[in-house]
């Protein structure tokens, strides 16, 4: 199908641009005079900001019908912000940060409810969608270490504008208005009170919130943390290409895994293996050790973001779609990233890498605890029925 073949096209330049730009912005901003501490507080401030604003994407998403005009925003406008990421001046790049983050916040639960509906109306699955951004973002990083290696890391807004470019012509094929998303209508605060009700969607949120926090050591300040214990940045290129390589097998087969398992023991599985892939780094940190240990990362992240998706989307009503992925974008990506950009910042800082380890493996094993409560929980104990339709796992 064509729209498919789009879709995954979409997907595929999300990933070579954000690959290629958002695990050195770091580095561009050190280049431009901040510290770690001053990174942190720049990133959790913005994406607080975002949170705020983020319901009025969902408003205008689904009461307008407007998915594919949100989309081609919150590709186009973070992409000619970047141009400016070269300043030397905080509240200057703090805002421009924030604009970028208003707007790029909305892409993955605006575009994961729409890629689970085709998924669905085309027989395939989310899972086989969605690891085109991690083949993507595995290239994207491979060429931002090479491009950073050879040219000027204040000038890697450009291949970042112009993979973003193809992006939004991928944008523009898509469906104005899509059958599979009309079950998008009920309101962003109905939704959330249904949801938020139930004590189980609140634990598999709170787990998520502390094992998604964590990862913000890795995407916001992997590149600083292996500097600061001898990598190069050639290195660090290597691992980021190996960490989102690994998403592709996972995300592939993650819905074998989910048929084999459930839901919840797949998410548990992977916060398990969020606390060996840290606990393996506070044991030995060493470069070698932080490049190898990535190959985890498919079983951890890539596994737990599918199982989440596809978990929310299993317990959330037809109508409630948006809504449920909004929430959970919320928690995992936005409260999370603030948490974890401001705490991990510090700790790097002040303490250095091991702290800043030792912390995301005592936080993904409170998360972990969190997840196996939802795992002993059975099915007919969530007050929200299941969808109609499944989610192609």
């Amino acid at each position: 199908m064509k729209k498919m073949l789009n879709l995954r096209g979409f997907y595929l330049f999300l990933g070579l641009a954000g690959g290629s730009f958002g695990s050195y912005l770091t580095l561009l901003l050190k280049h431009n005079g901040l510290d770690s501490s001053q990174i942190g507080m720049l990133m959790a401030t913005g994406t607080l900001i975002a949170i705020c604003i983020q319901p009025l994407w969902g408003v205008i998403s689904d009461r307008y019908n407007q998915t594919r005009l949100v989309l081609i925003l919150s590709v186009a406008v973070p992409a000619v912000l970047a141009t400016l990421y070269q300043s030397e001046y905080f509240i200057l790049l703090l805002v421009v940060y924030t604009l970028a983050t208003i707007f790029s916040s909305t892409q993955a639960p605006i575009a994961d409810s729409y890629a689970i509906a085709a998924a669905n109306q085309a027989g395939a699955t989310y899972g086989s969608i969605r690891m085109m951004m991690s083949i993507g973002a595995a290239v994207g990083a491979f060429m931002g270490s090479q491009y950073v290696s050879h040219f000027s890391v204040s000038t890697i807004w450009l291949p970042y504008l112009l993979l973003n470019g193809v992006a939004v012509i991928f944008a523009l094929t898509l469906p104005k208005e899509a059958e599979e998303n009309r079950m998008m209508s009920q309101s962003f605060s109905n939704g959330i009170k249904k949801l938020l009700g139930n004590k189980i969607f609140l634990a598999f949120l709170g787990g998520s919130f502390l094992v998604n926090q964590t990862m913000t050591a890795f995407g916001t300040y992997f590149v600083l943390a292996f500097q600061s214990v001898g990598g190069s940045t050639s290195y660090a290129g290597i691992a980021l290409f190996i960490a989102s390589v690994t998403n592709v097998p996972s995300m592939l087969y993650a819905s074998k895994i989910i048929r084999k398992l459930g839901r919840e023991r797949t998410l548990l599985l992977g916060a398990l293996i969020y606390v060996l892939r840290w606990g393996i780094q506070v044991a030995f940190p060493s470069p070698v050790v932080m490049v190898a240990v990535q190959v985890l990362h498919g079983l951890s992240f890539g596994l737990f973001y599918i199982a989440a998706v596809e978990y929310v989307s299993q317990i959330t009503l037809p109508e409630m779609q948006a809504t449920g992925q909004s929430v959970f974008n919320i928690v995992f990506s936005g409260f999370a990233g603030v948490l974890g950009n401001l705490l991990n910042g510090i700790l790097l800082e002040q303490g250095g890498v091991g702290l800043m380890n030792l912390s995301c493996m005592l936080s993904s094993s409170v998360g972990a605890l969190l997840l196996f409560y939802v795992a002993r929980s059975t099915r007919g104990s969530l007050p929200l029925p299941v969808a109609s339709k499944g989610t192609g796992a």
